[in-house]
């Protein structure tokens, strides 16, 4: 049954970014209203109703809308000033079916580590070393129920996305992500996702290269993207940046694949995003590297890991 926005209770905003166009605000939903199933059992309220996160994204502007002015896809127009050659002006689009106005992604039932990820948070730089990671950060990975990561493996066993699926072997799959639109949005906005089908490997610091390693599994996704990207969508090799997060959204491990031209996203921040590229040339001149190296990278203040760190951090200043 799909969810009736209608039905949304607004509680308070979470988060919002003028820069990148999107506001975070949660509310509830009847519980009637998702089909999760484990609706029951987590994000519950006391009268019944589910915790829900509501992310609002401006849509991307399609490449032939500055073709249409002259055609009326204008409705109206507000001059707000004007001074020697600059102008500025409101514009309001006419309402058409192949021109959303926002794009809106829907988390429920809602956990306190959803709630906690989409709210403001302040950033502290931390120096993750190799001794840091097995005390604290591997078991905090350990902890996390299945049920955290169960959309991942819906998509793996083909439950859901299966129309979406760009590529699929036996060690991964390619699809678009959940960020890209490819029906609306203009293909600089390409962004696709590889996702890894073994669940030991949660993050890059499961990664290693040697006899056995995991080069072999690299190599065939950047491979696999590059061709794909190519076949597709007609982008020739380098038109795309592959790379990995640390700390990453959900522990199993996955490689974002975007157009090389978008600059400044959310996800690649320097110390969180890790080029695919370094990390096999990494491997192959050192196998164990990425488990001995100390890590760099900012937290937010509502990540799990936050308390945990800042405790590290002092006692070791």
């Amino acid at each position: 049954m799909p969810i009736q926005l209608q039905d949304f209770d607004f509680e308070r905003v979470l988060d919002e970014n003028p820069y990148f166009r999107c506001l975070n605000v949660l509310g509830t939903l009847p519980a009637s209203s998702v089909s999760s199933s484990d609706a029951s059992l987590s994000g519950s309220t006391s009268d019944g109703r589910l915790l829900a996160i509501l992310r609002l994204e401006r849509t991307p502007f399609p490449l032939t809308l500055p073709q249409e002015f002259s055609s009326g896809v204008l409705e109206n127009t507000k001059c707000l000033g004007s001074t020697d050659i600059y102008t500025w002006i409101n514009g309001w689009l006419k309402r058409r079916d192949d021109l959303p106005d926002l794009k809106i992604s829907v988390i429920c039932p809602a956990t306190d580590v959803h709630i906690r990820k989409y709210s403001k948070q302040d950033i502290l730089m931390v120096h993750e070393t190799p001794e840091l990671y097995e005390k604290v950060v591997k078991p905090y990975i350990e902890a996390f129920p299945p049920s955290r990561t169960q959309w991942v493996r819906n998509i793996l066993d083909g439950t859901s996305e299966a129309h979406s699926l760009l590529h699929s072997t036996d060690e991964f799959l390619i699809l678009p992500d959940m960020k890209w639109d490819p029906t609306t949005s203009p293909l600089t906005a390409l962004y696709l996702l590889a996702l890894v089908r073994d669940p030991s490997i949660r993050s890059m610091r499961d990664l290693c290269g040697g006899e056995g390693g995991h080069l072999p599994l690299l190599n065939a996704i950047r491979d696999a993207a590059h061709s794909i990207v190519e076949r597709k969508y007609g982008l020739e090799r380098g038109s795309v940046r592959l790379y990995v997060h640390y700390q990453p959204s959900y522990y199993h491990f996955h490689v974002h694949i975007v157009h090389a031209s978008q600059s400044g996203i959310m996800g690649m921040t320097v110390g969180q995003a890790h080029l695919l590229d370094d990390i096999i040339s990494l491997l192959t001149v050192a196998p164990d590297i990425l488990s001995s190296l100390t890590l760099t990278y900012g937290l937010g203040s509502q990540h799990g890991l936050y308390g945990q760190m800042v405790a590290a951090q002092s006692n070791a200043a």
